[in-house]
């Protein structure tokens, strides 16, 4: 697990350092979730979730950038809680100079995963592999809001049978330094 975190991020340090002269932004960015599991005999009932972290942007040219970001996401399913630290990489394309259509691959690492209050962290899986499709708008210069659904692909819990998958739809504000 540290060397995918390690790895991962290598390639961000390095793609920052290569696209260097094109436009740089970073900042805060805040907001809610809702989130549940997916898959195969699984109860998908939904809860209310947060998210709180820091993103960066490297714009390659006008219409691409990269948009790496690490955020603290309270995720899990009705009954369940489980927190990760996600590691998403998104790829910009800006149809608009205010609005652009976000696609990427995510990492996320468990932090703690309970039930009603019973603790699950040798019932679940450290890592969670999965991909993210939004969208962001820029309100202003230094503001934005961002939509997202991101799909776990790797099942949370671990053992034979175990199906249950992360999903999140996301609603966030960002401040642009």
């Amino acid at each position: 697990m540290k060397k995918i975190a390690i790895a991962l991020m290598c390639m961000i340090l390095a793609t920052g350092a290569a696209m260097a002269q094109k436009q740089f932004t970073f900042g805060p960015k805040v907001g809610f979730d809702l989130t549940h599991f997916w898959g195969e005999y699984v109860n998908h009932d939904v809860k209310l979730g947060y998210q709180v972290g820091a993103f960066a942007e490297f714009g390659v040219t006008d219409k691409f950038a990269i948009a790496p970001e690490v955020v603290f996401a309270a995720q899990g399913g009705k009954h369940y809680t489980t927190n990760y630290v996600n590691i998403p990489v998104m790829l910009k394309f800006y149809v608009a100079p205010a609005f652009s259509i976000d696609f990427g691959p995510q990492v996320g690492i468990n932090v703690y995963s309970k039930l009603e209050g019973v603790d699950l962290s040798d019932a679940t899986k450290t890592v969670d592999f999965g991909a993210g499709l939004g969208a962001t708008y820029n309100l202003a210069k230094d503001v934005f809001v961002q939509a997202r659904y991101t799909m776990g692909f790797t099942p949370v819990f671990k053992g034979e049978g175990a199906e249950a998958k992360n999903g999140n739809a996301q609603i966030a504000i960002g401040y642009r330094f």
